[in-house]
C-alpha cells in the first residue's frame, strides 16, 4: 500500500468551492482500480492550501490506471479552475 500526498493551493475565496468539488470526485477515485480511500485535510496556518491523501495498492494504479483513465480527465476538469498553481504530488509508504 502507499499514499499518493498532493499539496494543493487553491485561489483565494475557492476553498468552498474546492471542497465540494473534491466531495464530487470522492467516487472517481474509489472507483478506480487499487483505490481504498481518499482523505482531504484543509490547512490550519495556510487555509488555501490543501492536502490530499489517496491509498493506492501500488504507484502503477495511480500514475497509469488512474492517470491515464476518463476519471483523471473527470478529477481535473471538476478542481482545474479553483488552482492556484500546480498541485505538488509524491507518493510514500508507512515503514513504522
Amino acid at each position: 500500500m502507499i499514499n499518493e500526498i498532493a499539496v494543493i493551493h487553491v485561489k483565494e475565496g475557492a476553498g468552498a468551492a474546492f471542497e465540494a468539488a473534491v466531495t464530487k470526485a470522492k467516487p472517481l477515485f474509489l472507483a478506480s482500480k487499487g483505490c481504498h480511500g481518499v482523505q482531504l485535510f484543509h490547512g490550519i496556518e495556510n487555509p488555501l492550501q490543501y492536502t490530499l491523501v489517496v491509498d493506492w495498492e501500488t504507484v502503477e494504479h495511480h500514475m497509469v490506471d488512474f492517470r491515464e483513465s476518463e476519471a483523471f480527465k473527470q478529477w481535473r476538469a471538476l478542481i482545474g479552475d479553483h488552482l492556484a498553481q500546480a498541485p505538488q504530488v509524491q507518493h510514500v509508504q508507512q515503514v513504522i
